[in-house]
């Protein structure tokens, strides 16, 4: 993705070299592409909002962020679409020098921000989502939704693989 097309990328010229420094900003865009890819995701549109603290120190500009978006999925139990709120929390130091010390480094005056807003956000999702804690989910013979209060019945469910093997159990007649 170009330089100019990636909303990730902050510009931080003006903190560079000046430890004290701080700067506030906010970025607002429609996520450029999907966040995640279980069964809660951020889909690629959806509106993504980072309130961002910049902190120009000796090695690096430390960068704090909170990440307000919503990602969509279905309900682990009744597979009704579920919409979460994710609101999340980062805090990584850009360095000036490419060093193996340091994770992320400072490119042409600029932070980006990409992977490490995929990597918080990503890891805030649920495993697995439910519409409401006390999802009742499916019934398990019928596979249709559960009402709540819905208790399941206990009926013995024969398996159509062992039909043909019906006719073989002992009668009470047998005596042999």
């Amino acid at each position: 993705m170009p330089a100019h097309q990636n909303p990730y990328l902050v510009p931080v010229h003006d903190l560079m070299h000046r430890p004290g420094e701080m700067r506030e900003r906010v970025l607002e865009f429609d996520v450029p592409e999907r966040l995640g890819e279980s069964v809660a995701s951020v889909k690629e549109g959806t509106p993504l909002r980072i309130d961002l603290r910049l902190e120009g120190l000796h090695d690096g500009i430390l960068v704090t962020g909170e990440v307000d978006t919503t990602a969509d999925g279905e309900c682990v139990r009744c597979l009704d679409p579920v919409e979460l709120p994710v609101e999340v929390e980062f805090q990584e130091l850009f360095a000036y020098s490419e060093d193996e010390a340091f994770d992320f480094a400072i490119r042409d005056d600029h932070v980006d921000l990409e992977s490490v807003v995929r990597d918080a956000v990503v890891l805030a999702l649920p495993f697995q989502p439910v519409c409401r804690p006390d999802c009742p989910g499916l019934d398990p013979a019928t596979g249709e939704k559960l009402e709540d209060g819905a208790v399941t019945q206990n009926r013995e469910v024969t398996d159509p693989r062992w039909a043909a093997l019906e006719g073989f159990r002992p009668s009470s007649t047998d005596t042999e």
